[in-house]
C-alpha cells in the first residue's frame, strides 16, 4: 500500500500534451486516403496505356513481313546494336549529344580490361539513315597519314567489312589527316592503295585527341544504303606507331569469335515499323515495337521529365529531399509495409518479383499475355510500363509496349502529402503550443495557489493568515477550490481563536470555584485542629495546588508570546547566570548530581534572564524525569563565532527519529500513559522563548546512544543575524563526561 502511495501519475502538462498526440489521427487517415487515391489513379492510367497498347498492337497483327527482314536467329552473330539517336548528332569527337542511356552501351573490344595498344570501345547509333560510329582508341602515338604516300595501310586508320547492295565485298579505309579529319577511302583487296583513288565524301567525320595523350576519340558516320547487307560486317583498328618505318604494331577486330559462322550482324529499326508507330506517340509516353527475339524494331515518343526553373528546384529540392527521407518511414508506420512492397504490390498484374519491370512485361507479353506494371526507373522519374502482344496465325510475333511517366500523378500526390503534412505540422505546432501555455498559465495559477496556502500556516502548524487572496474571484474550477480553501482558512481562524482563549477562561472560570475550596480546606483545617494532620485533608490540599498549577501553566502557554512581546531585553553574561542557575538546582533536587562546565570566553547576549531561567527550568524538569539513576545531568556553556549554545545531557531512554521531529510542539508527550497529568507544553515553551530571543532549539542522541542532549542556540550581544548553518549546528561533540 506504502509503494502505491508513492507512484504518481504525470502531471498537467504530460496530460494534456498526451492528448494534443492524438490530432496524428488526422494526418494518418489522410494520407491512408491519399495512398488509396493513388492506386485507383494508377490503376486508371495502367487501363488507359494496355487499351492503347492493344490498339497500336492491332496495326501489326497479321503483319510478319515487316519482322523478316532480320535472320531469324540472333544467336548465329555478334550483334553490334545501334542506337536510336533522339537529337542531331554533331561530328566533333564528343559523344555527349548522344544521351545518357549512350554512355552506358559502348562495347569494348581487345584486351579484357581494355588498357592495352590499339583497345578500343565502339558505340553506335541510327539517325535519318545513317549509321554513326564514336570510337574510344587506345593509342600512345597518333600515326597520321603522310600525302606523299600512295599507300594507306602505314598509318593509323579503321577498316569497315561489309557487303555492298551488289553483293560484293566492301571495303573502306578511314584514314586520319594531320587536321584531325576522317576520310573514307575504298580500298583495294590488299588494303593498301584506294580502289578508285579518290575519297567517299559520303563518309564523314572528326578525331579528337584525348586530354589525357594515351589514346584518341573518333566519330564518323557511314549511309546505311553503302552497307547493302548489316549481316556481314567488321571493323578493324590497325595500329602504327613509328613514323620513319611506318609498320603495323596491331590490330583489334571487331569480327564475331571462331566459333561464329558469319561476320557482325549491325541490328538497326525497321524502317516500315517505324513510319508506323511515328506517328502514333505522344507527350510524355514512349511507344516501343518489339519483336519475338526481344530485338527492338521500331521507337517513338519520349518519357523525359519536364524540366522546372532554378528557382522552382531550388525550392522544390529541398521538400523533396525532405520528403523522400520521412516518406518510407511514414508509409511503414501507416499501412505497415514497406514503400518498396506497396509500389511492387500495386505495379505487378501477376505474383512474383523480377528485378527488370520492363524484362519482365516483356517476356510476360511474348508469352501472349497483357500486363501493366510501375517501373521506378530512377530516384525521381516512374514509369507506367504496359505490354500487349502482336499475334498472327495464333503465334506471337512481337509486343508494343507504351511506357509513360506517371509525372502528373505523382506530383499530386506529393504536392497532396507535402500540404498534409506541412498542415498537420503547423497545426500539431500551433496546438503543441497552445496546450504548453495552457498548460503554463494552469499550473502556474495551481503553484500560487500553493504557495499563498501553504503560507497561510507556518512550519509548527500556527495559523498565520485567515484567508487567501489568489484566483478568489476565478469563475473556474481552480476558483472554486481558492474559495473553498479561503472560508476553510478562516473557520480554522475562529477555531483557533477560541482555543487560544479557552486557557484564559479556564483560568477565571475554574479559579473562583477552586479558591473558594481552598479557603474551605484552610477553615476546616482552622476549625477543626484535630484533624490537622489528617492525610485526606494534606491530599485534597495537594489536588487543589496540583489543579492550580496545571491551570496557570495553560494560561502560561497561550499568553506566553503576548508576554514575550512585552518583555525588555537586556546584556547579560549567561556563563554567570548558568553557573548559579545549576548551583541552586542541586539544592532544589537533592540527591541528584548537576555538573556545569562554562565557556572560556565571554557569553554576552541581549536575552531576559526570567525568560532563560523559565527556559532551564523547562529542561531541567526533563532531564530530572528522564535521567537514569545515579548519573550527573551536564549542562555546558559553548561559544563560538556569533552564537552561544547551551546544552543539557542525561543518560537515559534515547529519543527515535519520529520522537526528534515533534518534540517541541505544543500539546505533544512522549511521558506514556503513566503520566497523563504532563501536556506537552514543557519544550513547546522552551522552543517559543529561544525563538523570540532569535534562537533555535535542537535534540540529538548522545554519540554512544547511552541518553540525549537537548541545544539551546542564542545570538551573542551585537550579533542577531547569523547564518542558517550555525542556526541548526548540531555537529559539535556533547561532552559525556
Amino acid at each position: 500500500m506504502a509503494f502505491k502511495l508513492k507512484i504518481r501519475g504525470p502531471r498537467l502538462g504530460t496530460k494534456l500534451a498526451m492528448m494534443g498526440l492524438t490530432l496524428l489521427v488526422i494526418p494518418w487517415f489522410s494520407y491512408l486516403q491519399l495512398v488509396e487515391m493513388e492506386r485507383l489513379l494508377i490503376q486508371g492510367q495502367s487501363q488507359a496505356q494496355l487499351l492503347t497498347a492493344e490498339g497500336i498492337s492491332t496495326l501489326f497483327n497479321g503483319r510478319e513481313d515487316l519482322f523478316n527482314d532480320l535472320p531469324i536467329n540472333v544467336e548465329d552473330f555478334e550483334p553490334l546494336y545501334a542506337l536510336p539517336l533522339q537529337s542531331t548528332i554533331r561530328l566533333d569527337g564528343d559523344a555527349e549529344d548522344w544521351g545518357e542511356d549512350a554512355q552506358k552501351s559502348y562495347l569494348q573490344f581487345g584486351s579484357a580490361l581494355g588498357n592495352s595498344d590499339a583497345d578500343f570501345s565502339l558505340l553506335l547509333g541510327e539517325r535519318d539513315e545513317y549509321l554513326y560510329v564514336h570510337m574510344r582508341v587506345q593509342d600512345q602515338s597518333i600515326v597520321y597519314r603522310d600525302s606523299e604516300y600512295l599507300r594507306l595501310d602505314n598509318a593509323d586508320h579503321i577498316r569497315l567489312n561489309f557487303i555492298r547492295t551488289d553483293g560484293a565485298d566492301g571495303r573502306v579505309t578511314l584514314v586520319f589527316q594531320e587536321s584531325n579529319v576522317i576520310t573514307g577511302f575504298p580500298m583495294d583487296e590488299q588494303w593498301r592503295y584506294s580502289a578508285t583513288g579518290n575519297a567517299d565524301n559520303r563518309i564523314q567525320g572528326v578525331l579528337k585527341p584525348s586530354p589525357d595523350a594515351d589514346g584518341f576519340f573518333a566519330e564518323f558516320r557511314v549511309p546505311l544504303d553503302l552497307l547493302g547487307s548489316r549481316t556481314f560486317f567488321g571493323m578493324t583498328f590497325i595500329d602504327v606507331d613509328d613514323v620513319v618505318d611506318r609498320e603495323v604494331v596491331a590490330s583489334t577486330q571487331t569480327l564475331p569469335p571462331t566459333e561464329k559462322q558469319n561476320f557482325n550482324l549491325v541490328v538497326l529499326r525497321t524502317p516500315e515499323v517505324r513510319k508506323i508507330v511515328q506517328g502514333l506517340g505522344y507527350a510524355g509516353a514512349r511507344i516501343l515495337v518489339i519483336d519475338n527475339q526481344q530485338r527492338v524494331r521500331a521507337e517513338a515518343g519520349s518519357v523525359r521529365p519536364e524540366s522546372v526553373s532554378d528557382a522552382e528546384q531550388s525550392w522544390l529540392t529541398l521538400i523533396t529531399v525532405w520528403f523522400d527521407d520521412i516518406r518510407p518511414w511514414f508509409h511503414q508506420l501507416v499501412t505497415g509495409e514497406t514503400l518498396d512492397q506497396s509500389l511492387g504490390g500495386r505495379a505487378s498484374a501477376i505474383d512474383g518479383v523480377v528485378d527488370n519491370p520492363a524484362d519482365k512485361a516483356i517476356t510476360i507479353s511474348l508469352g501472349g499475355e497483357p500486363i501493366a506494371l510501375r517501373n521506378k526507373v530512377s530516384e525521381t522519374q516512374e514509369l507506367i510500363l504496359a505490354a500487349h502482344p502482336i499475334i498472327s496465325s495464333d503465334e506471337v510475333i512481337g509486343t508494343v509496349i507504351v511506357e509513360q511517366n506517371i509525372d502528373d500523378i505523382l506530383r499530386f500526390q506529393r504536392s497532396a502529402l507535402e500540404q498534409v503534412l506541412l498542415l498537420s505540422v503547423l497545426s500539431l505546432f500551433a496546438i503543441f503550443i497552445a496546450l504548453i501555455a495552457f498548460a503554463g498559465r494552469l499550473a502556474w495559477r495551481i503553484r500560487n495557489l500553493r504557495r499563498e496556502a501553504s503560507s497561510a500556516i507556518d512550519a509548527r502548524g500556527r495559523l498565520k493568515k485567515s484567508q487567501l487572496f489568489s484566483e478568489i474571484r476565478a469563475g473556474d474550477e481552480i476558483g472554486d477550490l481558492a474559495r473553498s480553501v479561503s472560508n476553510m482558512l478562516e473557520k480554522l481562524n475562529q477555531h483557533n481563536t477560541f482555543l487560544e482563549s479557552m486557557p484564559r477562561t479556564l483560568r477565571h472560570e475554574i479559579n473562583n470555584p477552586l479558591n473558594t475550596l481552598s479557603t474551605s480546606l484552610q477553615n476546616l483545617a482552622e476549625e477543626h485542629p484535630d484533624i490537622d494532620q489528617s492525610k485526606y485533608l494534606a491530599s485534597a490540599q495537594r489536588g487543589v495546588n496540583r489543579i492550580g498549577s496545571i491551570v496557570q501553566n495553560l494560561a502560561d502557554a497561550a499568553n506566553l508570546e503576548e508576554s514575550l512581546e512585552a518583555e525588555e531585553l537586556e546584556i547579560i553574561d549567561l556563563d554567570i547566570l548558568l553557573s548559579s542557575y545549576v548551583a541552586n538546582c542541586s539544592l532544589s533536587h537533592p540527591g541528584i548530581n548537576f555538573a556545569y562546565r562554562g565557556s572560556n570566553k565571554p557569553a554576552n547576549a541581549l536575552v531576559s534572564d526570567f525568560r532563560i531561567e523559565q527556559l532551564m527550568d523547562k529542561v531541567i524538569d526533563n532531564a530530572v524525569d528522564f535521567h537514569r539513576r545515579d548519573t550527573p545531568i551536564r549542562v555546558q556553556l559553548d561559544c563560538f563565532r556569533d552564537t552561544l549554545q547551551i546544552s543539557v545531557a542525561n543518560r537515559g531512554p534515547t529519543l527515535s527519529k519520529e520522537v526528534r521531529k515533534s518534540v517541541f510542539d505544543s500539546m505533544v508527550s512522549h511521558r506514556g500513559q503513566e503520566n497523563r497529568l504532563h501536556f506537552g507544553l514543557g519544550l513547546y515553551v522552551v522552543r517559543i522563548i529561544a525563538e523570540h530571543h532569535g534562537g533555535a532549539v535542537n535534540a540529538l542522541n548522545l554519540q554512544d546512544d547511552t541518553g540525549v542532549a537537548f541545544l539551546v542556540q542564542l545570538p551573542l550581544a551585537g550579533s542577531r543575524e547569523r547564518g542558517e548553518d550555525e542556526m541548526f549546528r548540531t555537529e559539535r561533540a556533547v561532552s559525556t563526561g
